[in-house]
C-alpha cells in the first residue's frame, strides 16, 4: 500500500447524499478480485450514458455531460467531496478499490458508512469526517473557484484551504499510523516476518511429521 504523508489535490464535488457502493462500482464490474483495474468503471451508471459491461472498451462510450466528475475542471482531482453517508449499502472492498484506482486520495464528507470507512483506511484512502459547516463552505469555495486545492497533511492533521485557513481532524493514532508507513493487513503481518520464519522453522523441526 503508498504510503500517504501530505497531499496538494485537485477537488471534486459530488454533491449527493447516501452514496451507496454499488453507484460508486456496479455490482456487474464484482467478478475480478485484483485491487487494480476498477478506476474506469468508479460511478460507471453515473459516468456514462449506456450500460458498462466488464472488458468493455471505456474509451468508446459516451460520456454524461452533466456528471460532475466528467466536466474538464475535475479532471485529476485526487480529493473529493462528499455528502452524508457515503459509501452506504454492501460491504463491497471494491469500492474503495475503484476510487484509489480513480485516483482519488482523500475523501471529505460529514459521515461514512462503517464499514465503507474502515475499508477505506485498508486501502490507502483517507476518509476524513468533518462538520456539516465546514462541509459545507468547502463545497461552496470548491464550485466557485476552478482549480480549487486542498492541502492534506496526516502527520499534522489538517486540511488547508487556499485562503490558508487550517481545517483540524481527528484520525485513530493506529490507522494514521498505518498510513503513514504504508502499512495494510499484510503489510502489518509481514512487519514480523523474521518472528514467523523462526517459528516455522521450530515447528518443523519439533513436528516432522505435520510436513510429510
Amino acid at each position: 500500500m503508498k504510503p500517504f504523508t501530505k497531499l496538494d489535490g485537485l477537488v471534486a464535488p459530488l454533491d449527493r447524499a447516501n452514496v451507496d457502493t454499488d453507484a460508486i462500482i456496479p455490482k456487474q464490474f464484482l467478478k475480478s478480485i485484483k485491487r487494480s483495474g476498477f478506476g474506469p468503471n468508479a460511478f460507471d451508471e453515473w459516468r456514462y450514458l449506456d450500460v458498462g459491461q466488464p472488458g468493455q472498451d471505456n474509451s468508446k462510450r459516451p460520456l454524461n455531460p452533466d456528471f460532475v466528475l466528467n466536466q474538464q475542471r475535475y479532471q485529476g482531482a485526487q480529493v473529493l467531496l462528499t455528502r452524508d453517508n457515503f459509501g452506504c449499502g454492501s460491504s463491497r472492498e471494491h469500492a474503495p478499490w475503484a476510487l484509489e484506482d480513480y485516483g482519488f486520495r482523500v475523501l471529505i464528507g460529514p459521515s461514512f458508512a462503517d464499514i465503507f470507512f474502515n475499508n477505506s483506511f485498508k486501502n490507502g484512502l483517507l476518509p476524513i469526517r468533518l462538520d456539516v459547516a465546514e462541509v459545507d463552505e468547502l463545497f461552496r469555495q470548491c464550485e466557485a473557484t476552478e482549480g480549487y486545492r486542498l492541502i492534506v497533511d496526516l502527520a499534522a492533521q489538517t486540511i488547508t484551504r487556499p485562503d490558508g485557513k487550517a481545517i483540524g481532524f481527528d484520525i485513530d493514532p493506529f490507522r494514521k499510523e498505518c498510513l503513514l508507513n504504508g502499512w495494510d493487513d499484510i503489510g502489518l503481518t509481514l512487519r514480523h516476518a523474521d518472528k514467523i520464519r523462526d517459528f516455522e522453522q521450530k515447528r518443523r523441526a519439533q513436528h516432522p511429521y505435520y510436513y510429510a
